[in-house]
């Protein structure tokens, strides 16, 4: 349990004692401000504990900023002096350790300094900045807007997932109506729409629906009349890839698709409930590389029962096929997902070495990481990283990860986002995660959107 005397830290305080799998313990926390002196005192186990950290402080944003960096600062160096247990990247427990890092940057210091501070780790400060230095023309363009189409459908939910797909032989009934609403929603964004970077159409799995239907979101984007752009369809896992599908892809200026085993390991397939074969995402990646396609290859370090060799497998399989992007996920629970329900902690021997691995064999075969994000619940507390080879980025990834464009979002549980630059500032509208929700409450989702982006 937790006692503060600032209740507004508590949720960047137990962020830290998640991290340390700590909630059962009590703590009791102080918090201070003298001059430019953040103060923390904590007792725990009868004893107290100081710390002291100093920031020029010029406003209120400053100030919270600055409390709620000193109050995770002294809670992760207290739980790592009792347990000696650290953490990749230390006391930074957000998802976007980048975004921080070019806010360092704006102000003027060198964002490794403060990262040192926090006790991340040297090779993850020198990772970091590598991904920043990819993402470097990326911020030089600067703002435009990216385009995202939710299908949360797929052939069966796998053990980890926690998105808001069902089997769509559960939803399927859903699917016309559902497509009639994605249909209303990107007629609707004709008055708002200006310099767009890309199209992402994600679930679930986009190619689980049949070719008539995707045929009718296709059209629907067409109808929109953008400029040539990066356009992906995650379309997903193998046993749903076909060449009508394929060719549809094509026809309609699809340039980007992403094929998403997981792993290279049957045994493995079949433990997190996928019911396709390693035989069957060579056949999917070999018939759409006949498309010409950039493809993406999704892979997670510490699916249940793997060890470091079984991942390594994996690693080297997709970096022989040389696909555009590997991106590699480090498992997570997640809320919603039946491995969450089953398991509080995630407890997985060598996923450090696992992540270390792909750095080397990903660098070897001429990747470079390109974005980068990280989760709460995940395991040994690493990231989640986008590799590609040279001059094949996914702008969408950098502009929404990195939140340097609007990402204008629709379908089930999209959330639509208008950045304000140079205001720091970031407004966001949502959409209803239940499907059927989502299509009673389709007017209302387009007023709000309209609304946000300024039109009324």
């Amino acid at each position: 349990m937790l006692n503060t005397n600032t209740s507004w830290l508590a949720p960047e305080i137990m962020d830290v004692v998640r991290l340390f799998d700590f909630e059962d313990a009590d703590f009791t926390h102080y918090f201070y401000f003298q001059g430019e002196k953040y103060i923390n005192c904590i007792q725990y186990m009868d004893e107290i504990y100081d710390f002291c950290e100093s920031y020029p402080t010029q406003d209120d944003v400053q100030f919270k900023r600055y409390a709620r960096r000193s109050a995770k600062l002294a809670f992760y160096e207290l739980l790592n002096k009792v347990t000696g247990i650290s953490f990749p990247y230390g006391a930074l427990t957000g998802i976007r350790p980048t975004k921080l890092a070019y806010m360092e940057e704006g102000e003027g210091r060198d964002f490794k300094e403060l990262f040192a501070r926090m006790h991340v780790a040297a090779d993850n400060i020198d990772f970091v900045g590598r991904v920043m230095r990819e993402q470097r023309p990326y911020y030089a363009a600067g703002g435009g807007q990216e385009l995202f189409i939710s299908l949360p459908f797929c052939p069966t939910k796998c053990r980890y997932c926690s998105f808001i797909t069902a089997p769509i032989s559960s939803t399927g009934q859903y699917v016309d109506d559902y497509i009639s609403c994605l249909e209303r929603e990107l007629a609707s964004l004709a008055p708002m729409l200006g310099r767009v970077n890309s199209v992402y159409i994600g679930g679930g799995t986009p190619f689980a629906i049949s070719a008539a239907q995707l045929k009718r979101v296709y059209a629907a984007v067409a109808a929109l009349r953008l400029p040539d752009c990066e356009y992906t369809v995650e379309a997903g896992r193998p046993d749903v890839f076909t060449r009508e599908k394929l060719q549809l892809s094509r026809d309609f200026g699809v340039n980007r698709i992403c094929v998403n085993p997981q792993t290279f390991s049957d045994v493995t397939l079949q433990k997190i409930g996928r019911k396709h074969t390693t035989a069957q995402t060579y056949e999917a990646y070999q018939t759409a590389k006949e498309y010409g396609f950039d493809i993406n290859i999704d892979l997670i370090a510490g699916l249940e029962g793997e060890e470091v060799a079984d991942f390594g497998h994996s690693l080297e399989c997709a970096a022989a096929l040389s696909p555009a992007n590997i991106t590699v996920h480090t498992l997570s629970l997640k809320a919603g997902a039946k491995l969450k329900e089953e398991t509080r902690r995630l407890h997985i021997d060598g996923i450090g070495e696992m992540i270390s691995l792909s750095r080397r064999v990903l660098t070897s075969a001429g990747y470079s990481p390109y974005y980068m994000y990280r989760q709460k619940y995940q395991a040994g507390g690493h990231e989640n990283c986008g590799w590609a080879l040279p001059g094949k980025a996914c702008a969408y990834n950098i502009g929404v990860m990195e939140e340097i464009s609007d990402n204008i979002a629709v379908g089930a549980n999209a959330i639509s986002k208008r950045v304000f630059a140079g205001q720091n500032r970031i407004e966001r509208c949502a959409s209803p995660k239940d499907i059927p929700t989502y299509i009673a409450k389709c007017d209302k989702i387009i007023s709000e959107r309209l609304k946000l982006f300024g039109i009324e």
